[in-house]
């Protein structure tokens, strides 16, 4: 558990540097409303980001696209709405996903912007 926790801590934090990078303003990381929770709340001149991280490792079963399934996203929604409801946000939001995948000896990034779209159905 410990190792995956130290893994998926470090896919935040390349995350965010890689956000940083591309001129985001980091408003908050794992921001809780509820039982919901954010990893990563971003900002540029046109929107609040909210920006779910998965990491895995290069043997990954799976993509890590596949674990933000339909509950997931509505979670992320939930949280999302909270968000601009408690700070009042006059931005429009968007739902990005970045996955970051560690091989032997270094991290793939990549930053899918908006994608998915707000639903709770």
């Amino acid at each position: 558990m410990a190792e995956s926790h130290d893994l998926g801590q470090k896919g935040e934090d390349l995350a965010v540097d890689h956000l940083k990078k591309a001129g985001f303003k980091i408003l908050f990381r794992n921001w809780k409303w509820g039982k919901n929770e954010i990893d990563i709340i971003a900002e540029n001149k046109d929107f609040i980001i909210f920006v779910e991280v998965k990491t895995r490792t290069i043997d990954f079963q799976m993509h890590p696209l596949s674990a933000i399934n339909r509950e997931k996203q509505k979670s992320i929604v939930r949280a999302a709405n909270g968000y601009l409801q408690k700070f009042n946000v006059d931005k429009e939001g968007r739902f990005d996903i970045i996955t970051v995948i560690k091989s032997v000896e270094s991290y793939q990034i990549d930053h899918l912007e908006s994608a998915f779209y707000p639903t709770l159905r």
